[in-house]
């Protein structure tokens, strides 16, 4: 694989087509963000301000849990003074960059993903990163994913001495043998592997991901976990009428579920609870919230669960507050961010026991949990859960109790942490991060 991505970028053709294509910047003047933020923390004096060039495959207006992580993340250091520039692929032909007066954006060539038409890859265009990066150096390039244009942008900050940190959001290499390609789980986790040392700290969400990404013989791992916006994920904006355009009257069960509709999400066990409460509860009604590959061949075999494809952030907050219960059967996730807007939300979650679920979710007190992969104790919580409105009520009060204090500015206080240090500046008195991660 590291071959195939590099020559990608010594293809002559290609890589004169990415030589000259030109990126589309503009710094921006103010406008509200697309999602309230929590109060910014004080910003930082001059002395510790920061130039990053944060460069990500994904990023709003695409919608997906990366994408929103790092829109918080951007937004919150430049709220706080530092100087970002977000480095994305263009999404379509009226995606220009924001005119937002918090950060820049440069937009790049792309081309779609296949079996995701709303997704798009960049193009590696190392020479205009190395021309941008020469006349306007930043203090440390952050790259977010590993696709064509972070790999262009790690060879480009490589050759100019730039200092590079990176993140690991998607388990990538666990997903090969969700699409009949097994054999290659092997070779991507060397390219992941190959990818992330060349950077001095790679973050993660989770602790248990960190060591297992050690034991993998990834350096560097440090903790950056997520938050959840409780102002927008909150009981408050349940929605009855919504519930009646589902079919559901006020006693009726509604599950939510929201996802990427896509082969590593473990559907047929979600389903299979689907229809194990159905056949218990015929008035039990099914909202799945997203898109993918899988979203048509879904609504072939599943005509009595409601699809609503992409939503609106508020749009998608109705959704989960006007449920009763979400569910989440996945088995790759180096996180989850919707189990937290899931708690925010109300709602009682069940999943398996990793990720944040691990980390947030004290069985029966403000969620379930069940061992990973065991799928008889998957079906009998679900079932459990379904049978108990009370128990649902109790858990669904603590679960937002709990991600009320789960804050943005916490994870962005460690993020900056980690950036000042890799670019050789010291904040007085500040907790070493490596303490912090633990």
């Amino acid at each position: 694989m590291i071959p195939f991505i590099e020559g990608l970028n010594s293809f002559a053709p290609f890589a004169s087509f990415a030589r000259h294509s030109f990126c589309y910047a503009q710094v921006i003047s103010n406008r509200p963000p697309t999602f309230p933020l929590a109060p910014a923390a004080p910003r930082v004096s001059n002395a510790l301000r920061v130039n990053i060039a944060l460069v990500t495959e994904t990023f709003p207006p695409e919608i997906n849990g990366v994408a929103m992580t790092l829109a918080h993340l951007v937004e919150g250091l430049a709220r706080r003074g530092h100087r970002v520039t977000v480095i994305r692929p263009r999404q379509n032909s009226r995606d220009l960059p924001r005119s937002d007066g918090l950060y820049e954006e440069l937009l790049c060539p792309s081309v779609p993903i296949p079996g995701y038409s709303f997704l798009r890859a960049g193009l590696p265009v190392r020479g205009r990163l190395l021309k941008s990066w020469r006349s306007d150096r930043p203090d440390l390039v952050h790259i977010a994913t590993e696709g064509p244009l972070g790999y262009a942008a790690l060879s480009a900050a490589d050759k100019l001495g730039l200092p590079l940190t990176s993140s690991f959001h998607t388990n990538f290499h666990s997903y090969s043998k969700h699409y009949g390609f097994a054999f290659l789980t092997r070779p991507a986790l060397a390219y992941l592997r190959h990818f992330h040392n060349r950077t001095r700290i790679t973050l993660s969400p989770t602790a248990e991901l960190n060591a297992e990404l050690t034991r993998d013989g990834f350096h560097g791992m440090r903790l950056l976990s997520r938050g959840v916006n409780t102002e927008v994920f909150t009981p408050a904006v349940r929605d009855d009428a919504l519930r009646r355009s589902w079919g559901a009257g006020s006693e009726d069960l509604v599950v939510v579920h929201v996802s990427r509709l896509a082969a590593e999400k473990n559907y047929p066990a979600l389903f299979e609870a689907f229809a194990r409460i159905r056949a218990s509860q015929p008035s039990a009604r099914f909202v799945v919230v997203g898109d993918g590959p899988l979203r048509k061949k879904l609504i072939r075999a599943y005509p009595w669960i409601r699809f609503t494809g992409f939503l609106s952030r508020a749009d998608l907050a109705r959704h989960y507050a006007s449920g009763d219960a979400f569910l989440y059967a996945s088995l790759t996730e180096t996180f989850g961010n919707v189990v937290t807007e899931a708690m925010a939300s109300g709602l009682p979650v069940l999943a398996f026991d990793y990720a944040a679920p691990a980390r947030y979710i004290r069985n029966l007190e403000n969620g379930l949990t069940v061992p990973f992969g065991n799928l008889t104790a998957w079906h009998h919580a679900a079932d459990t859960l379904a049978a108990n409105p009370s128990l649902r009520r109790r858990i669904g009060e603590a679960a937002r109790r709990t991600a009320e204090g789960i804050s943005w500015n916490h994870v962005i206080d460690g993020f900056e942490r980690d950036l000042h240090e890799v670019a050789g500046l010291t904040v007085p008195n500040a907790v070493p991060a490596a303490i912090v991660a633990s």
